[in-house]
């Protein structure tokens, strides 16, 4: 693992370097400090523009990076409320713009990659170790018993809850920095880059298990225990691999559920998700939920009922079936697929599974695990949750799948030193004057 700093390049690209890290370390923070970073960095990267290191722009690749923002844009024309689809062009503009930077930044992203990916994973097990603490402090202050931090005061949401982030969306944060991590331990051979792998490894998972997201959590565990090892591992080594993470992915499975707050999330909340009773539940379920979201995409199946429809469209259903819970707090169909055929109908809902299809088949031919992983849970976490209709959501779409996309498509750039650069050049010449004279 070499140094994170500095790194050598020229200025332009340290200074895009650092604002990608700090845009990265910035993401489970409040959006003020991403939004300030992402609009210094297009700042930076205007000001820096050199035509001669210009990446296609106008190709197919820009178009599908950008196209879930191009289905607002489209879908505001008929939409009924324009007030509340243009709220959402200001929500999705970071998915227009951060493709436009990458292809006008000079930066090489596949250089940096690997800093900037552990810069990440150590930026979510700092913010994790936060969290304990904070917990811990919690905990001591009102006198509680340290088994307290298993219960539901401390779990799932209440555990996001000081950094005020949902738990999916920090969840699928974490889950990427821990797919790069154990990615990194399985390829590096040095004893201390292993060690640190297994401590910030280690750190990501409990946040995860803290956490608790059900969709996040089976993500992860497909890509780790099946995915990584078809693309890193060969023989038996691979098998090897994928009988070890399974079994110890069950055994950790059941001792959580030991615990009465983990059983409860992970197979009494699973249930209720799926059931269409309202006995004994704080909130609808969310199966009771997307049969009203199914109901709106039979009125208009083909192009939906317009961009900012969903949420007041649905809030109308909630009164008429006294769900009030839902009502009151606002509830979106919590299923991005349900959303965008609410909104823009077959066509907008083929974009972004076009979209998936492109990520998907890009990290594969690249043998990509952490691209991979990225997909697949943007593919699984959209069938529990809106990921498009939050900022955090967005955030984390619109930079890792340009990031990934732009990594696969570059080569490789031999970043020397700049006085050896320097001392190379002027070699060079003199050899040129030499051989000239002669």
């Amino acid at each position: 693992m070499k140094g994170l700093f500095p790194i050598k390049d020229n200025l332009a690209n340290q200074v895009s370097f650092y604002h990608l890290a700090a845009f990265l370390a910035s993401l489970p923070f409040d959006r003020f400090y991403s939004h300030i970073i992402f609009i210094s960095f297009g700042i930076h990267t205007i000001i820096h523009f050199n035509k001669l290191q210009l990446k296609p722009v106008f190709n197919k690749r820009t178009f599908i990076l950008q196209s879930v923002f191009w289905v607002t844009a489209i879908s505001t024309v008929y939409a009924a409320n324009k007030t509340r689809a243009f709220s959402e062009w200001g929500l999705d503009i970071t998915i227009l713009l951060m493709p436009l930077l990458l292809c006008i930044n000079p930066i090489n992203l596949k250089t940096y990659r690997p800093r900037l990916l552990m810069i990440f994973a150590l930026s979510e097990a700092a913010t994790i170790i936060y969290l304990y603490v904070n917990a811990i402090i919690t905990i001591r202050f009102y006198g509680l018993p340290m088994s307290a931090l298993f219960s539901p005061a401390f779990t799932n949401h209440n555990f996001a809850q000081p950094i005020d982030m949902h738990a999916t969306f920090f969840s699928m944060q974490i889950a990427v920095a821990l797919i790069f991590v154990v990615s990194g331990l399985i390829k590096d051979g040095k004893t201390i880059n292993r060690i640190i792998y297994i401590i910030v490894g280690s750190i990501l998972l409990a946040g995860i298990i803290q956490l608790s997201s059900k969709s996040v959590i089976t993500a992860l565990f497909l890509t780790i225990s099946i995915v990584l090892p078809i693309f890193s591992l060969q023989g038996s080594r691979r098998m090897r691999f994928i009988v070890i993470a399974t079994s110890s992915a069950a055994v950790i499975f059941i001792i959580l559920c030991s615990a009465h707050a983990f059983r409860d999330r992970f197979v009494t909340e699973l249930q209720e998700d799926f059931s269409t009773a309202r006995s004994n539940q704080r909130v609808e379920s969310r199966m009771l939920r997307w049969q009203l979201a199914a109901d709106l995409i039979k009125q208009k199946p083909i192009w939906g009922h317009g961009a900012g429809s969903e949420i007041p469209l649905l809030q109308d259903r909630y009164f008429a079936k006294k769900y009030y819970t839902s009502y009151l707090h606002r509830l979106n169909a919590h299923n991005e697929y349900m959303s965008f055929l609410i909104k823009s109908g077959i066509w907008g809902f083929a974009v972004y599974i076009v979209t998936l299809i492109y990520g998907f088949r890009l990290a594969i031919r690249k043998k990509d695990v952490v691209f991979f992983g990225f997909m697949l849970l943007l593919a699984i976490v959209s069938l529990s949750e809106n990921i498009l209709d939050v900022d955090k959501g967005v955030m984390f779409y619109s930079f890792f799948l340009p990031f990934f996309v732009f990594v696969a498509e570059q080569k490789d750039k031999l970043v020397l030193p700049v006085r050896k650069h320097k001392n190379l050049r002027k070699v060079a010449t003199n050899r040129m004057a030499v051989t000239s004279i002669q």
